[in-house]
Protein backbone atom coordinates (compact mmCIF):
# COMPACT_ATOMS: atom_id res chain seq x y z
CA UNK A 1 0.00 0.00 0.00
CA UNK A 2 1.42 3.77 -0.89
CA UNK A 3 -0.18 6.17 1.09
CA UNK A 4 0.44 9.38 1.98
CA UNK A 5 -1.29 11.47 4.85
CA UNK A 6 -2.70 15.07 4.27
CA UNK A 7 -3.03 16.76 7.25
CA UNK A 8 -4.36 20.54 9.19
CA UNK A 9 -2.57 21.31 12.35
CA UNK A 10 -3.33 23.89 15.00
CA UNK A 11 -0.67 26.16 16.65
CA UNK A 12 0.08 23.80 18.66
CA UNK A 13 0.58 20.91 16.35
CA UNK A 14 -2.14 18.78 16.81
CA UNK A 15 -4.04 17.34 13.93
CA UNK A 16 -7.41 18.82 13.08
CA UNK A 17 -8.17 17.47 9.47
CA UNK A 18 -6.63 14.44 8.15
CA UNK A 19 -6.55 12.56 4.43
CA UNK A 20 -5.46 9.36 3.39
CA UNK A 21 -4.76 9.82 -0.30
CA UNK A 22 -2.72 7.43 -2.63
CA UNK A 23 1.26 8.42 -2.35
CA UNK A 24 1.52 9.68 -6.21
CA UNK A 25 -1.50 12.55 -5.50
CA UNK A 26 0.45 15.66 -5.46
CA UNK A 27 0.29 17.77 -2.54
CA UNK A 28 -1.71 20.59 -3.66
CA UNK A 29 -4.35 17.86 -5.17
CA UNK A 30 -4.52 17.02 -1.34
CA UNK A 31 -4.96 20.57 -0.08
CA UNK A 32 -7.67 20.72 -2.85
CA UNK A 33 -9.89 18.28 -1.44
CA UNK A 34 -9.50 19.55 2.04
CA UNK A 35 -9.90 22.96 1.27
CA UNK A 36 -13.78 22.84 2.77
CA UNK A 37 -12.67 21.70 5.42
CA UNK A 38 -10.37 24.17 6.43
CA UNK A 39 -10.72 25.91 9.99
CA UNK A 40 -10.70 29.77 10.76
CA UNK A 41 -7.35 30.49 10.63
CA UNK A 42 -4.90 33.83 10.03
CA UNK A 43 -2.11 32.15 8.31
CA UNK A 44 -1.40 28.42 6.68
CA UNK A 45 2.27 27.29 6.90
CA UNK A 46 3.12 24.71 4.10
CA UNK A 47 6.08 22.87 2.47
CA UNK A 48 6.66 23.38 -1.12
CA UNK A 49 4.44 21.06 -2.43
CA UNK A 50 1.68 23.28 -1.88
CA UNK A 51 3.08 26.44 -4.15
CA UNK A 52 0.28 26.59 -6.30
CA UNK A 53 -1.46 29.86 -7.71
CA UNK A 54 -4.85 28.67 -7.39
CA UNK A 55 -3.85 27.35 -3.89
CA UNK A 56 -3.05 30.94 -2.57
CA UNK A 57 -6.01 32.55 -4.52
CA UNK A 58 -8.30 30.13 -2.81
CA UNK A 59 -6.54 30.68 0.78
CA UNK A 60 -6.77 34.66 0.32
CA UNK A 61 -10.15 34.76 -0.25
CA UNK A 62 -10.65 32.78 3.37
CA UNK A 63 -8.53 35.85 4.45
CA UNK A 64 -5.83 33.19 5.10
CA UNK A 65 -2.25 34.84 4.92
CA UNK A 66 -0.06 31.89 2.92
CA UNK A 67 3.27 30.87 4.37
CA UNK A 68 4.51 28.58 1.23
CA UNK A 69 7.90 29.06 0.23
CA UNK A 70 8.08 29.39 -3.92
CA UNK A 71 8.95 26.05 -6.18
CA UNK A 72 11.94 26.14 -7.29
CA UNK A 73 10.68 26.43 -10.88
CA UNK A 74 8.99 29.26 -10.44
CA UNK A 75 9.72 32.48 -12.38
CA UNK A 76 9.25 34.52 -10.36
CA UNK A 77 9.58 33.59 -6.47
CA UNK A 78 7.15 34.51 -4.04
CA UNK A 79 8.31 35.75 -0.53
CA UNK A 80 7.69 34.22 2.88
CA UNK A 81 7.68 35.13 6.15
CA UNK A 82 10.60 32.88 6.99
CA UNK A 83 9.91 33.94 10.56
CA UNK A 84 6.47 32.48 10.51
CA UNK A 85 7.97 29.62 8.56
CA UNK A 86 9.94 27.85 11.43
CA UNK A 87 6.93 26.99 13.38
CA UNK A 88 6.81 23.96 10.70
CA UNK A 89 8.68 21.99 12.81
CA UNK A 90 5.44 21.25 14.99
CA UNK A 91 3.86 19.69 11.56
CA UNK A 92 6.93 17.82 11.38
CA UNK A 93 6.60 16.90 14.88
CA UNK A 94 3.24 15.28 14.85
CA UNK A 95 4.24 13.54 12.03
CA UNK A 96 7.03 11.61 13.90
CA UNK A 97 4.76 11.62 17.18
CA UNK A 98 2.36 9.59 15.31
CA UNK A 99 5.02 7.39 13.56
CA UNK A 100 6.09 6.34 16.88
CA UNK A 101 3.35 4.12 17.12
CA UNK A 102 4.65 0.73 15.42
CA UNK A 103 1.22 0.04 13.47
CA UNK A 104 1.65 3.31 11.66
CA UNK A 105 5.35 3.89 11.24
CA UNK A 106 5.36 0.17 9.70
CA UNK A 107 2.32 0.62 7.70
CA UNK A 108 1.02 -2.72 9.19
CA UNK A 109 -2.42 -2.59 7.73
CA UNK A 110 -3.33 -3.28 4.34
CA UNK A 111 -6.60 -1.87 3.70
CA UNK A 112 -6.62 1.92 3.41
CA UNK A 113 -9.89 2.59 5.52
CA UNK A 114 -7.26 0.07 8.66
CA UNK A 115 -4.87 2.16 8.56
CA UNK A 116 -6.49 5.28 8.58
CA UNK A 117 -8.26 4.23 11.39
CA UNK A 118 -5.25 3.22 13.35
CA UNK A 119 -3.79 6.69 13.17
CA UNK A 120 -7.24 8.62 14.16
CA UNK A 121 -7.24 6.19 17.35
CA UNK A 122 -3.05 7.24 17.82
CA UNK A 123 -3.83 10.80 17.01
CA UNK A 124 -6.67 11.04 19.56
CA UNK A 125 -4.67 9.35 21.95
CA UNK A 126 -1.34 11.32 21.14
CA UNK A 127 -2.76 14.71 21.06
CA UNK A 128 -6.11 15.03 22.24
CA UNK A 129 -6.45 12.26 25.60
CA UNK A 130 -3.09 13.26 27.15
CA UNK A 131 -4.12 17.24 27.62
Amino acid sequence: MNSKLHTVCDGKGRPLVMLLSEGQMSDYKGAALMLDALPPAKALLGDRGYDADWFRKALAERNITACIPSKKNRKVPIPHDAALYRQRHKIENMFCKLKDWRRIHTRYDRCAHTFMSAICIAAAVIFWLNQ
